[in-house]
């Protein structure tokens, strides 16, 4: 399969698998059908257009890399790595949530509940990872740069995100503008994560921990959070730069 059958392949099923899924729910809604996270056929709307991405970028990767289903599995599982990589995934979290550490709140007081959140986050979430870093992003760096290869996943990330928030139902209370500029911060997070690590699981672990993370806490310093913002990205392209340099040499 050539790359570009691959890409194709891979937008096709997934925006095709959630746009199919939405449309149902609309469908359902209309008909006067509870569909979101507390009824039976909202859940299984979620799980069938939340698995998109990892469904489709598994399909494509395995075609294009003449790979396997055992060895996707066996790189979303790949828990053991360096301190160094791991140490990297802790400063990205420490600044990513610095506002909310310097005067944030907790919105929480259970302890099991973050526990609860991380596992759900890996499974709404994490496996997400397997179609957007795993597969998407390095295989447009085949032809495009690093930066311009990162903004088109946020774009497609994002347009994805938006179906899937219909779904969940979430679309309506969403705040738009600040979950792009957070979900732009996470792409170079992301991205510059997988360059340096070449780890799936990584990636997975990183994206649920924010997602869990995010839903535990809150901070009203937009301004300090915009500049810190702009500071990780600087960071991420800084360390996928080196990355790719370093493979190259």
């Amino acid at each position: 399969m050539s790359r570009k059958q691959a890409l194709s392949m891979y937008l096709l099923g997934t925006f095709g698998q959630v746009l199919g899924v939405s449309l149902l729910v609309c469908l359902l809604r209309v008909g006067g059908v509870k569909v979101d996270f507390t009824s039976p056929m909202g859940i299984i709307a979620v799980i069938v257009g939340g698995l998109s991405s990892a469904l489709w970028g598994s399909l494509a990767s395995i075609s294009y890399h003449q790979s396997s289903f055992k060895q996707v599995l066996k790189d979303f599982f790949q828990v053991k790595d360096s301190l160094a990589n791991y140490c990297l995934v802790l400063v990205f979290l420490l600044l990513d949530f610095f506002p909310f550490i310097l005067g944030g709140k907790i919105t929480t007081q259970s302890l099991v509940l973050p526990v609860v959140l991380f596992f759900k986050a890996l499974l709404f979430g994490g496996i997400e990872e397997i179609g957007w870093r795993y597969f998407f992003q390095p295989t447009l760096e085949e032809r495009i740069p690093y930066l311009s290869a990162t903004v088109i996943t946020f774009l497609a990330w994002s347009s994805w995100h938006l179906f899937y928030f219909y779904i969940d139902g979430s679309l309506a209370v969403i705040q738009l503008l600040p979950f792009l500029v957070g979900l732009l911060t996470n792409c170079f997070i992301l991205s510059a994560l997988y360059h340096k690590t070449k780890n799936l699981w990584i990636c997975v672990m990183t994206h649920a921990l924010i997602n869990s993370l995010s839903q535990l806490s809150s901070t009203e310093s937009v301004w300090l959070s915009l500049v810190i913002k702009v500071l990780i990205i600087l960071l991420a392209m800084r360390i996928a730069s080196s990355s790719i340099e370093k493979a190259k040499s």
